[in-house]
């Protein structure tokens, strides 16, 4: 009697537990994100402050114009040249978010600016959705059975007498090679997809200091080699947008954006020639990055919030938007790149990214610096905007000594 009785008391304990836990978790409303001092939720203010003071001493050395940047550094190589658009940034910017509250902010988190690789996140979150609603059937599919030929917007009428014979229609996967790739390799930056898209071939990004290995070399199998490269990025969104039948960004508005409160402010932007032809209408087929300009811009806000929705493993509210498997898929490391899950999902496996950080805490990472820090342990979601990548394990050394008592 006393034995069910004990169970009884915790039962009821624990019960009550998770109904405070669910109570606790706030999350915020379209146009509306309440904020609480840090000391309400049990942080030092004055460690919160040293950790802004720091972010904004540590700014970017990189210009400002984005496209002076551009042509510093990746416009450097083969086929470097701008494609989409490019603009001019903001100051340091921040939110530091705890218990779904913005605990403190510096900057200027409303300001739409580029968001360079954290566009890959939102990029493999319209594959997960693919694969959640079935249109995907298994990431471990090969992708070319998914995407038939791809006919261009705008080509001439009538072509010129140089091009006869040519192919028409862009085919992404018809090499021995590329057949072999799957979408599970394409997320992981894994599948060493060999051929050009948008006038830029994959050897020309971050290109090899052997320029004997830039073409014609023997090809990696699918999923045995990690090369972070923006090209084959681009290929899995035009195949995701063959998949989707709608463009990208519009799926992402209606199954996400609009779900977690997000503004609309937002622009996924593709280039000026990567528009297609879908369905007998032009749609332009997104970028997975600004490595050549465009991908996406958006706020500091709506940054956190998407932060928000991955910390929590895809639920929003008591909704379950995008399914906890694809989050649990996303933070799963690879034998060959341990520090990388889907993109762009950065893990800090052996702590070796973010020593300050705990082992299972994870990023989405773009240039500039851009990030979004998830720390589950900690319940805590920062965004940093321009601050020097070096600096980035220091912000969060000295945001975490705020729980510090």
């Amino acid at each position: 009697m006393k034995y069910r009785l004990l169970c009884m008391v915790a039962l009821v304990w624990a019960q009550s537990y998770a109904q405070k836990k669910t109570t606790d978790t706030y999350f915020p409303a379209f146009n509306n994100w309440l904020q609480k001092k840090p000391e309400e939720l049990g942080l030092n203010g004055a460690k919160l402050a040293e950790a802004i003071n720091f972010a904004i001493a540590n700014e970017s050395k990189n210009p400002r114009n984005m496209e002076v940047s551009h042509y510093k550094s990746f416009g450097k190589e083969p086929f470097g040249f701008a494609i989409g658009p490019f603009a001019e940034r903001g100051v340091p910017t921040g939110l530091i978010i705890y218990k779904g509250y913005i605990v403190a902010q510096w900057g200027e988190p409303d300001r739409c600016d580029m968001t360079h690789s954290v566009t890959k996140s939102f990029l493999s979150t319209v594959v997960g959705l693919a694969v959640d609603k079935g249109l995907i059937k298994n990431v471990n599919d090969t992708v070319a059975p998914y995407v038939p030929p791809v006919e261009t917007y705008g080509q001439p009428v009538s072509r010129p007498a140089d091009d006869f014979g040519k192919p028409e229609l862009i085919n992404l996967f018809d090499t021995p090679h590329n057949k072999t790739i799957t979408w599970d390799a394409l997320l992981r930056q894994t599948s060493d997809w060999e051929g050009t898209l948008w006038g830029k071939p994959d050897w020309a990004d971050r290109p090899d200091k052997d320029a004997a290995l830039w073409q014609g070399r023997p090809r990696h199998k699918p999923g045995s080699v990690y090369e972070y490269n923006d090209v084959r990025v681009n290929v899995l969104s035009l195949a995701t947008l063959s998949v989707w039948r709608k463009p990208l960004p519009q799926v992402l508005k209606e199954q996400i954006m609009d779900k977690i409160g997000a503004s609309n402010t937002w622009r996924w932007t593709g280039y000026r020639n990567s528009w297609i032809v879908l369905d007998g209408q032009a749609v332009q087929s997104v970028s997975g990055g600004g490595h050549w300009g465009g991908g996406m811009f958006i706020n500091a806000y709506d940054m956190a919030r998407f932060g928000l929705l991955t910390l929590h493993r895809g639920k929003w509210s008591g909704q379950q938007l995008l399914s906890e498997n694809w989050v649990k898929q996303a933070l799963t490391p690879t034998t060959a790149e341990p520090t990388y899950g889907y993109m762009n999902w950065f893990l800090n496996t052996d702590k070796k990214l973010l020593p300050s950080a705990a082992a299972n805490a994870f990023y989405h990472l773009g240039n500039g610096t851009n990030m979004i820090y998830a720390d589950p342990d900690h319940e805590l979601v920062m965004v940093t905007r321009w601050i020097s990548t070096n600096a980035m394990d220091g912000l969060v050394k000295r945001v975490l000594e705020a729980f510090q008592q």
